[in-house]
């Protein structure tokens, strides 16, 4: 496998690699809402909870990213 810039390499993945074009448009989704939650006013205890656990999901996501890269660079080296 050719060396590719990170930036290839998350282009290909998110072309070939199901699992992280799941967890990719899962991440945006997680951003999307809380980026939707920050924009009121005032939060209730209640979604500052949903905010909370939007948060912790979307840096799950991004840490499972984040080895699948490791991954296939390890591959290419």
């Amino acid at each position: 496998m050719e060396k590719l810039s990170l930036e290839e390499l998350k282009s290909r993945l998110l072309e070939t690699d199901e699992e992280y074009r799941r967890l990719a448009m899962a991440h945006a989704e997680y951003a999307r809402k809380i980026e939707a939650l920050e924009a009121l006013p005032y939060l209730s205890e209640e979604q500052k909870l949903e905010e909370i656990k939007l948060k912790k999901l979307k840096l799950h996501a991004k840490d499972m990213m984040a080895q699948i890269l490791n991954r296939y660079r390890t591959q290419a080296v």
